[in-house]
Parts: structure tokens; sequence; C-alpha cells
């Protein structure tokens, strides 16, 4: 234990009217009576999936101008 904290133990049993021996034990009391943390849970991982295919018909990844059409188009249509 660094020398101030036992110093300080000291002081506050000396205050209290009582050995530095029952002021440790009382602190191992109250730390040991505390709920222990809840286990962790185990780890869920999300499925993977099997799912087989690629692009839709008519999607080029190489036009980006026709993407941007695609995604504007998309978005228009969520506004309605």
């Amino acid at each position: 234990m660094p020398e101030d904290l036992v110093r300080r133990a000291r002081k506050k049993a000396l205050a209290e009217g009582r050995s530095l021996t029952a002021l440790i034990e009382d602190g191992l009391r109250r730390v040991l009576d505390e709920p222990r943390a809840p286990a962790r849970r185990k780890r869920v991982l999300p499925p993977v999936s099997s799912a087989r295919g690629g692009l839709m018909p008519g999607i080029d990844l190489d036009d980006s101008a026709a993407l941007q059409e695609l995604e504007d188009l998309g978005a228009a249509g969520r506004f309605r």
C-alpha cells in the first residue's frame, strides 16, 4: 500500500475510534458484498447471407452517369 494511503487510513480509524485492522476489514466486507457485475453476454453475430446473384439487369457500374440517374429516379420516387 502506498504510504499516503496507509497514513490516511490510520487517521480515519483514529478519528472513528477504531483500529486500522477494523477499518480494513470493513472495507473488504463492502467490496466483497457488492453485487457482481453481470456476466457478459455471448456475442451474437448476424447471419451470413447465402444469396447468389449480381447486379440487376441494365445496371452498368462503368457508366457513372446512368448510375446517378437511377439514384435520382429512386430518390424522386420516395418524394411522391
